[in-house]
């Protein structure tokens, strides 16, 4: 049946900042005194938006979460009114308030793993939320995430959503970070890919020593179950705890896939040519698999953490070739730019590349790829979606209009002790749901 891959891609939330709270996360941490400018980044990240829309492409809108989340302060001893718990947590904890306002649902690549129907035993789209327990200020997401898939992808005929995994280690589980489909066409049986950093139970796979391995095993395991995938529909690859120490915190900042292409760099998985010969094998189709490594000496680990040329997003055209969706980082880049100029020109689908201006989600450690949840759909599938979250003309100047109208220019750390700002993001998000017809899923709705 006819498919297309649809990007949900997060909105940029009114609290929008750098805390530094991600470690592991190279770039979030080396920006974490600066200002943050939340109107600029939520223009940036519709731009993109509106720019795959334009390409042809089906674009979806993700909505973003309320911060700061005052039922955490809550349950952690602060009491009162919504501004009063804000003013006593400042007082007592700065970090830890930072940490109840971050934006970072904004990268909806770790909203959660989707399963298409035609990997399905049961011919499902299925959804988990991803329970992001390794990072405090994302462990708050899981169950808003829930609500907004289920206002998303709301019928049950077609969708089939999945409580997150346990609020622990062993289950650590960072979503489509991780996770990617190889195959022919997005509307046939492909296969998906899992990427772990480490096992929690078994203690003989290497770990990562510097930095922490936020995908485990276990829960890709757990994932395929839930999701009902068929057996060979589902490999487990393990990405290469090196370079998890110098930055990599998910594979998705090493490895790219789409349809019958996996970009990656030579040193992206544990015992590299062992990996890609099981993926060739493993591989469900007719087409020829292009797998395009990378050599270390045309562009360094570091270049690729720095210029986040993985992060990029791999888009199949209308014409059958590939578009590279690439920050603009890769293009300022010497030694990136001049292997995607040279990748574009060799025998493979990728023939185009495309740079967008994302410096507000870059400084943050997020590129393209991080911003946007990839959901095959087919044309059943695809007419029972909300139809308030699917981007057109109207609707990006529609969101472009709210954004102007509610978000700060410029965000310091001190502007958190600010009660308006909780007001401001409260009320842009009550009208956002309304523009994208998802009800009530924030908590300030749900308990009035």
């Amino acid at each position: 049946m006819t498919a297309v891959e649809v990007n949900f891609d997060g909105l940029v939330g009114p609290t929008h900042n750098y805390a530094g709270l991600s470690y592991g996360n190279v770039a979030s941490l080396n920006n974490a005194a600066s200002y943050s400018n939340p109107k600029e980044a939520v223009l940036q990240g519709l731009a993109k938006m509106k720019a795959m829309h334009d390409l042809g492409l089906t674009q979806g809108v993700f909505a973003p979460h309320a911060r700061p989340d005052i039922n955490v302060l809550r349950r952690l001893g602060f009491t009162g009114t919504a501004e009063q718990v804000i003013s006593k947590a400042f007082k007592a904890d700065p970090v830890l308030v930072r940490a109840c306002y971050s934006a970072s649902s904004m990268w909806t690549a770790n909203a959660g793993t989707v399963s298409p129907s035609a990997d399905t035993l049961d011919g499902k789209v299925h959804f988990t939320a991803a329970n992001l327990n390794n990072k405090f200020h994302r462990s708050l997401e899981p169950q808003t995430t829930t609500r907004l898939l289920k206002a998303m992808f709301n019928n049950e005929g077609y969708f089939s959503h999945h409580t997150h995994l346990p609020d622990q280690g062993f289950f650590g589980d960072e979503g489509a970070a991780n996770h990617t489909r190889l195959g022919d066409e997005h509307g046939v049986q492909g296969l998906e890919l899992f990427v772990y950093g480490a096992s929690a139970f078994n203690s003989a796979l290497p770990k990562p020593v510097k930095f922490p391995a936020r995908q485990t095993l276990e829960a890709s395991q757990a994932i395929c179950r839930l999701h009902q995938l068929k057996p060979s529909s589902q490999l487990m690859i393990q990405q290469n705890p090196e370079v998890i120490d110098q930055g990599v915190f998910h594979n998705d900042v090493i490895a790219v896939g789409n349809a019958n292409v996996l970009l990656c760099h030579e040193q992206a998985f544990l015992n590299q040519p062992i990996a890609l010969q099981q993926i060739k094998d493993a591989y469900i189709g007719d087409k020829t698999l292009h797998i395009i490594e990378v050599p270390t000496a045309k562009v360094s680990v570091q270049d690729a953490v720095t210029s986040y040329l993985f992060n990029s997003q791999l888009v199949s055209l209308n014409n059958g070739k590939m578009l590279l969706v690439a920050p603009q980082e890769c293009k300022n880049n010497q030694a990136v730019n001049s292997y995607i100029e040279e990748m574009i020109l060799a025998d493979n689908p990728i023939d185009q590349v495309q740079f967008f201006d994302l410096k507000q989600s870059m400084q943050n450690g997020g590129g393209p790829a991080c911003l946007r949840l990839r959901v095959a759909l087919n044309q059943q599938e695809l007419a029972a979606v909300n139809p308030a979250v699917i981007l057109n003309d109207s609707k990006y100047q529609q969101l472009c209009d709210w954004a102007n109208k509610h978000y700060r220019d410029k965000l310091s750390n001190d502007d958190f002790a600010d009660p308006n700002l909780l007001r401001e993001s409260w009320q842009a998000l009550d009208e956002l749901t309304q523009h994208l017809h998802l009800g009530s899923v924030y908590p300030f709705q749900l308990e009035g």
